[in-house]
């Protein structure tokens, strides 16, 4: 029998997301954001996104958006060994300086609104917290976010 050696250019993979976002502009934002940082899918959880015009670099047809109605149906669908990560200021959370990404993760985002609930918050496996003391544009964190992990990571971009 033969075995077929494959390679790959990393072992680890990410998504992000926004749950009950608020600003539709948010979500077309991080999604450009999330192609050029190398995530593999985005999402939302609860509010679905309707493509916006102005996708310059038609980013849909690059990474997948998916929409789970709850965060029991994002839990349920997480891919195997996958940490859900709820970026969030709160006691809890560890700093994204001394933070250590997981190589599988997934990371929600609460609107600017109202941020991750505490029940929420109680689902996720880990917490991370952003520099500051007042909340960020979601997409803008998001994009701190993602830097910070392929910073991190060393990953390696798609050209």
């Amino acid at each position: 029998m033969a075995r077929l050696k494959q390679t790959y250019q990393s072992n680890h993979f990410f998504g992000i997301g926004i749950i009950n976002n608020v600003h539709e502009a948010n979500i077309g934002t991080l999604w450009r954001s999330a192609y050029v940082m190398g995530a593999s899918f985005i999402f939302t959880v609860d509010k679905k996104y309707k493509q916006q015009s102005g996708d310059v670099i038609v980013t849909w047809s690059k990474i997948p958006l998916y929409h789970y109605p709850t965060l029991h149906d994002l839990k349920a669908n997480l891919p195997h060994a996958t940490r859900l990560i709820g970026v969030e200021m709160t006691e809890k959370a560890i700093p994204i300086g001394e933070y250590t990404h997981p190589s599988l993760g997934v990371y929600l985002l609460g609107s600017e609104k109202d941020g991750l609930s505490t029940a929420v918050l109680n689902e996720c496996h880990e917490l991370v917290a952003l520099p500051g003391h007042f909340s960020l544009n979601v997409a803008v964190a998001g994009s701190i976010l993602m830097y910070d992990r392929i910073s991190k990571l060393k990953t390696v971009l798609p050209q």
